[in-house]
């Protein structure tokens, strides 16, 4: 394998995005005090949180103090995500009262937002996972089962992610691009916006109107490649959906499996721009807080999603070190980006700061948003031949840093829109004059993940709210490219045997590469 100079350090970039998890609730523990120039983790630091006035068990005390989780599976049940809930959380604020223990969909405006001009105190978590808890469970929690959010995992909890973070580079100042949930800040990843949507439901709106530019199409604009890789047995792309107006004609050849990213890798033939997903499906390794991808009241310990998203990250990083093609894509030209979609309604302790809109001139977005503020800090780790071990980024990034460096390095012309124009490029955090032998990086070794076994699977539970947005979002796409599906409501209870065979009878019609993943 020829050593490249630097200028070719970024011919090919991977990111594997999981899902839903704070800085501080996997990363925060990485490194003790003074043991880096400078870090922003939780160590040496009293953190805590306050007890709602209305909760029922304080177990005698005003606050929960941050502390270490007690198992692979917190926090369970799993918290809320959708921009009602983060408002809570940053700001300790619901309003109206009546939002308490409601889901986010019944609750009413201003949807718990803050006065204006208010800064993010970070002292909502446990209010919120309280009212979520009750929402969802119809019982407000007891002590021991909310001060679950005030807790996360150290480094031997989490080795893989652990290793590669100091063996490359973290960032401590990574956020996601809207504070709420899944789809719109997977969109803000490849299009610098989401159409002014700020929360999954209505659950048709990604697919049908979701209409931003994305970088896909202009990495095809300039004659580049890119894959979308999904891992077994998800048969469903979350970025197909998110951008089904932009990305339909490429569904059938641009969506494969984490199979064939080995093979490319293997064989030296990375595209230019290769996403991964991970596995949202039973036995889900995309290391969500405790739910099964699709039904509730599965036991979430087979496997663990954490377990499965490092033997996942382990996989996938083996991958990009061994590859030594001497034309194509190799361990010396590929930056390796490993981040997470949202935090998920983990607790963390850094404020979120004020952003630029993706467009300054239009009017605000769903539920009255500006989309002038960014989201939670997320964990991030850049790993690369030309970036020296335990590197600590300090400066404000986002997930559109992403975007930036690839219109940086291909130039692929103007911004997306305000947002990817003020991120950071990644290019220059590459500052080794001689790339590292990846025989000298970290060697990393998973922890064992239990099978999953398929007769936990109760075939009559019902869909959960994620599932029931990724479900219906799916039937409004392929029913406007023109396959046949039944028309349900989106109020329609539904369960597992019912949505599968929905699925798989008009899936592979839309992901052929997918067939191989989900049988």
């Amino acid at each position: 394998m020829p050593t490249p100079d630097r200028s070719r350090a970024l011919d090919h970039v991977v990111v594997v995005m999981f899902e839903n998890r704070s800085f501080d609730n996997l990363l925060g523990r990485l490194y003790e005090p003074g043991e880096v120039a400078a870090f922003e983790g939780v160590l040496g630091k009293e953190l805590s949180n306050p007890i709602p006035d209305w909760a029922e068990d304080r177990l005698g005390g005003q606050t929960v103090p941050y502390g270490i989780a007690e198992t692979m599976d917190t926090p369970n049940p799993d918290p809320g995500e959708e921009y009602q809930h983060v408002n809570t959380q940053l700001f300790g604020v619901i309003d109206p009262e009546g939002n308490r223990g409601v889901l986010a969909e019944k609750m009413a405006a201003p949807f718990n937002t803050p006065p204006a001009g208010r800064a993010p105190t970070m002292d909502g978590f446990v209010t919120d996972y309280i009212s979520a808890f009750w929402a969802e469970m119809g019982r407000q929690p007891k002590y021991h089962e909310y001060a679950q959010i005030m807790a996360g995992y150290t480094p031997d909890q989490l080795p893989v992610m652990s290793a590669l973070a100091r063996g490359f580079g973290t960032f401590d100042h990574w956020f996601a691009e809207v504070p709420s949930q899944t789809f719109t800040n997977r969109s803000f990843f490849h299009a610098a916006s989401a159409s002014g949507f700020v929360v999954n439901a209505p659950y048709p709106t990604f697919p049908l109107e979701n209409n931003a530019e994305t970088i896909f199409e202009r990495l095809d604009a300039a004659g580049l490649t890119w894959r979308v890789y999904v891992d077994a047995p998800s048969s469903i792309p979350f970025t197909g959906l998110i951008h089904g107006p932009r990305l339909r004609h490429r569904f059938a050849t641009h969506f494969v499996t984490t199979d064939r990213f080995l093979e490319d890798a293997a064989a030296g033939e990375l595209p230019t721009y290769s996403f991964i997903e991970p596995n949202l499906w039973h036995g889900h390794n995309d290391m969500h807080p405790p739910e099964s991808a699709l039904l509730q009241g599965i036991p979430f310990d087979a496997p663990s999603s954490l377990l499965g998203g490092e033997a996942l990250l382990a996989k996938i990083y083996d991958a990009v070190r061994s590859s030594t093609s001497t034309e194509g894509s190799n361990a010396l030209n590929t930056l390796l980006m490993v981040v997470f979609d949202e935090h998920g309604g983990t607790y963390d302790h850094v404020p979120p700061p004020a952003t630029v809109a993706p467009d300054p001139g239009a009017p605000p977005g769903q539920m009255g948003f500006a989309f002038d503020r960014l989201g939670v800090r997320l964990p991030a780790i850049a790993i690369s031949a030309w970036l020296p071990a335990r590197t600590v980024v300090t400066g404000v990034h986002h997930h559109t840093s992403v975007v930036r460096t690839l219109r940086e390095r291909w130039n692929l012309g103007p911004p997306l829109t305000a947002r990817d124009a003020d991120a950071p490029d990644l290019a220059a955090l590459l500052s080794l004059d001689q790339p590292r032998d990846p025989h000298d990086w970290p060697d990393v070794t998973a922890q064992q993940v239990p099978a999953f076994d398929q007769d936990l699977v109760p075939p009559d539970a019902p869909l959960n709210p994620l599932a029931t947005a990724l479900f219906h979002g799916y039937l409004a796409l392929v029913g406007q490219l023109g396959a046949i599906v039944p028309a349900i409501d989106e109020k329609t209870p539904l369960n597992g045997r019912e949505a599968m065979s929905i699925v798989h009878e008009s899936a592979h019609t839309l992901f052929p590469g997918l067939r191989s993943a989900s049988g």
